[in-house]
């Protein structure tokens, strides 16, 4: 990675999109900009250079927020010995930090485009700390449960430096800055559950949440003195704000349509790692759930593929490139799912599966994220808020109807699943895109 990223200096107002740009801009009066251009960062000289160690900090900085959500997942069985709570009373707890995090998705992420964006995300990351420092701390199932609901709701914090990370990037290298935060964030979602499993089986899991508290407090102080001052990029109120999510999904075919297929194929990676260590308790493995966290790593070299993503949307710029690296990436997809059933009894067929898998679907939200971003600048929070909500809804459609799949027909039900949903993702994208 160069160690610099030059930052174009912005010129004058583009000229107004044609006609037949289908959903490049929003209706009159959706969003209120300041004057200006919406990119501009007050306070900074805009022929300075982004640098690559800023660009690392974000990558950094969005996988250990987003990763908050997902220690509680491995700890499950010690969670419920230490509460003598019941396999159904425990589940209470991933449920309620997913139910958090979708909460803030379109509660909180939002206000990036209407409040100072460095100071929302410093005291998001700041109060997320808090969350998990009082998870450590609690004493009850139910006390827990509200800490982990809180955790949820601001680890979405991860879904602001995104779209700052868009925001500051030049227009011909936007692509590749999201790619590599994208890269962070999706490391962050492997990593944690192998870093929480060994930290809660061979030390405490109280002592997971005070370490991940303590990161995110340091975290915290280091955003705040480098991370530049990024202006609101509209001054409408705040439920008007929250309305205009609701008019960006109308307005934009494009926005639906990317959501939509990030959805199909995020469902199908969700149902894999859900089953996966059910399936490895079975012959011919008979391995425990411990390896299945571990296969997690893994993962992180398909995540190698985002920032390669990045630079091939920059490279074919226009919707039509990132049509082509969508495409690419939901046929790798399902190509993953083909691999863990023809090779159901190989680790090394199983590993080269998850490995094209994770490529496959990070090409193609980086590619997604890229041409959502580029449908209205003034309004990043609130489309990556549509987009990424439309993602999550897809993965807990998913997780319930990939268990129900491994229940009544096993691993076949599970890659039968994943090989349906990304299909019909790639179908989404190469039929509407002709469309």
């Amino acid at each position: 990675m160069p160690a610099s990223i030059s930052a174009a200096t912005p010129a004058a107002p583009s000229p107004a999109p044609s006609a037949n740009s289908r959903g490049a801009t929003a209706p009159r009066g959706l969003v209120s900009e300041p004057e200006g251009h919406p990119d501009r960062v007050p306070g900074r000289d805009h022929d300075h250079e982004l640098s690559g160690a800023l660009v690392l900090l974000m990558a950094a900085a969005a996988g250990l927020c987003v990763a908050s959500i997902y220690y509680n997942q491995p700890m499950l069985g010690i969670l419920a010995r230490a509460f003598n709570a019941g396999q159904g009373e425990i589940s209470i707890i991933p449920i309620l930090t997913q139910a958090g995090y979708a909460a803030g998705l379109l509660l909180l992420t939002p206000l990036g485009d209407r409040l100072e964006r460095r100071g929302l995300i410093v005291w998001s990351v700041a109060a997320l700390a808090v969350a998990l420092v009082l998870s450590g701390f609690a004493q009850g199932l139910w006390t827990l449960a509200a800490a982990s609901l809180a955790v949820g709701a601001l680890a979405t914090v991860a879904q602001q430096i995104i779209p700052m990370a868009a925001q500051l990037a030049p227009d011909n290298q936007k692509g590749r800055v999201v790619g590599l935060v994208m890269a962070g964030l999706l490391s962050g979602i492997l990593l944690s559950r192998t870093v929480s499993g060994l930290v809660s089986e061979y030390a405490s899991w109280r002592l997971l949440f005070w370490m991940a508290g303590g990161m995110c407090a340091v975290l915290a102080a280091v955003l705040a003195g480098r991370l530049p001052v990024v202006r609101p990029a509209t001054a409408i109120s705040y439920p008007r704000l929250l309305l205009s999510l609701l008019q960006l999904f109308r307005a934009h075919g494009l926005l639906r349509r990317s959501g939509l297929v990030q959805g199909l194929l995020f469902s199908g990676f969700v149902s894999f790692w859900a089953s996966l260590a059910f399936f490895l308790e079975q012959p011919p493995f008979r391995m425990g759930s411990s390896v299945a966290g571990a296969l997690g790593v893994i993962g992180i070299v398909g995540v190698m593929a985002a920032p390669l993503a990045g630079r091939l949307a920059d490279k074919w710029s226009g919707q039509g490139g990132n049509r082509r690296i969508i495409v690419l990436g939901a046929a790798a997809v399902a190509a993953s799912f083909a691999l863990f059933w023809t090779g159901r009894t190989s680790m090394a067929v199983l590993v080269a599966g998850i490995i094209l898998m994770d490529a496959g679907l990070q090409v193609a939200m980086v590619a997604n994220q890229a041409r959502v971003y580029a449908l209205d600048a003034g309004a990043r929070s609130r489309l990556n808020t549509v987009y990424m909500t439309m993602m999550f809804l897809g993965g807990a459609l998913g997780t319930a109807i990939g268990a129900q799949a491994y229940a009544h027909f096993g691993w076949a039900g599970v890659c039968g699943f994943g090989a349906v949903s990304s299909l019909l993702g790639f179908a989404c994208e190469y039929l509407g895109g002709r469309a």
